[in-house]
């Protein structure tokens, strides 16, 4: 078999059916392959609208397994293809790119995985605003495949896993890594591969969200998970949140600082309020707009205190062994 395609969901019914035709189209194309569903137990009707297409479908035990580096890796257990594809339940596939990435890694050996363009369907918040001004993706060879891929399943056989069900974001940079450190390639081709129906949340909905859904303790995650290990330091160059937080501790410490200078001073407060202004008129003048200008500052100081949280938050246990899971279909 050439290809399985894995999707992850939780709670995703009004995606679904787009995310398993589009799949289902790919591996035709391909000629070669299986769709599986990998549930993190949702109470929705995901599992059963999945039910009528010929398709596997396995499925969490424990609600408390729930993570983003846990849904990519129940597939994977179980998969059967030569090569596997993640795919998010809220994406749809283009089988073209499928057939395109499929023939690189046909005449690449060296190749670990192929990834390729994401379109946001959505951009509502200022999270998808960033990712489409920023134009995160580059092309060519690149440390990671942010957002899916299509890897070589006897290349992740020899990490052990796919993904890391100790981290609630980052896995597809901590499985690059992984790979990198173990002499594989990874390269995102200039053809579309999925169409990306995300999150409608106003900015901050969203980033409420992602901290209540521990998404935002990712990086500090990921930096428990890379400490001690050789791709350690390609870790800190490759995330560019640990200087970010960097810079806010740095922040942090002087409007303390200059707080207790004021009990005792006067030009402490005054300090105190600059350096309190100095973020926000930066945010507002770098997003021109003062919401999102606002957003960029809540954000970057939850997004390092989700840093300090993930790095010292307990494991769920080794990665290299499966979680529970059932089989549903």
């Amino acid at each position: 078999m050439k290809v399985s395609i894995i999707i992850k969901a939780l709670n995703e019914e009004k995606n679904i059916v787009r995310a398993i035709e589009s799949a289902l189209a790919a591996v035709a194309k391909v000629g070669s392959g299986e769709v599986i569903l990998a549930d993190s137990l949702s109470t929705d009707r995901t599992v059963d609208l999945a039910h009528q297409f010929p398709m596997r479908i396995v499925q969490l035990i424990n609600p408390q397994d729930r993570c983003c580096g846990v849904g990519a890796e129940l597939g994977y257990r179980i998969a059967l293809g030569e090569y596997v594809y993640i795919l998010d339940a809220d994406m749809e596939l283009d089988g073209d790119f499928l057939v395109a990435a499929v023939a690189a890694l046909d005449a690449d050996p060296s190749l670990g995985g192929v990834g390729g363009v994401i379109e946001e369907m959505y951009i509502t918040n200022a999270e998808f605003r960033r990712r489409t001004e920023d134009d995160i993706f580059k092309f060519g060879e690149v440390d990671c495949l942010n957002m899916g891929g299509l890897y070589r399943k006897s290349a992740i056989e020899q990490i052990e896993y796919l993904t890391n069900r100790n981290l609630h974001s980052y896995e597809e940079f901590e499985l690059g890594l992984r790979l990198r450190a173990n002499g594989w390639h990874l390269q995102r081709l200039n053809l579309q591969a999925v169409k990306h129906y995300g999150h409608t949340d106003t900015s901050f909905r969203l980033l409420w969200r992602r901290w209540c859904g521990r998404y935002i303790w990712g990086a500090g995650e990921l930096l428990r998970e890379a400490w001690g290990k050789p791709y350690l330091r390609a870790a800190l160059r490759g995330v560019v949140q640990y200087r970010l937080s960097l810079v806010v501790g740095v922040w942090w410490l002087s409007l303390l600082l200059s707080a207790i200078g004021g009990f005792y001073h006067p030009l402490g407060w005054w300090i105190f309020t600059l350096l309190l202004l100095v973020p926000l008129l930066f945010g507002v003048f770098r997003r021109k707009s003062l919401m999102d200008g606002l957003y960029m500052v809540v954000s970057q100081n939850l997004h390092t205190a989700g840093v300090i949280m993930g790095f010292f938050s307990a494991r769920r246990g080794d990665p290299a062994q499966s979680p529970e899971f059932r089989t549903v279909k």
